[in-house]
């Protein structure tokens, strides 16, 4: 189950577009097969995401997907740097339901 932790560095002044479009578009995200995790985190600069899919065939498709593609077409000119992702692969250590997404 693939893990992806994507953050996003707004322009000065865009967050709270950042967040609404991200407001706007998550329910459709929700729907997409495979999506058991799609959560938004804002900090005073930045957003980030992280997600999990049921497997990398549910994120490929979430990556091709019109709900992304969507958002990405609002969040292009808001950004104030590439959006840094990364996914990951679940490491599990400690207690099994605090150290697992």
């Amino acid at each position: 189950m693939p893990v992806v932790i994507a953050t996003i560095k707004t322009k000065p002044g865009r967050r709270d577009e950042v967040l609404a479009a991200f407001e706007k578009h998550t329910p459709a995200i929700h729907a997409e097969d495979g999506c058991e995790l799609y959560a938004v985190h804002a900090g005073p600069d930045r957003v980030t995401v992280v997600e999990k899919w049921a497997d990398q065939a549910a994120l490929d498709a979430h990556s091709t997907g019109a709900p992304l593609a969507a958002l990405g077409s609002v969040l292009a000119d808001a950004l104030a740097e590439p959006a840094d992702v990364a996914v990951l692969d679940a490491f599990p250590a400690g207690d099994p339901a605090k150290g697992l997404i």
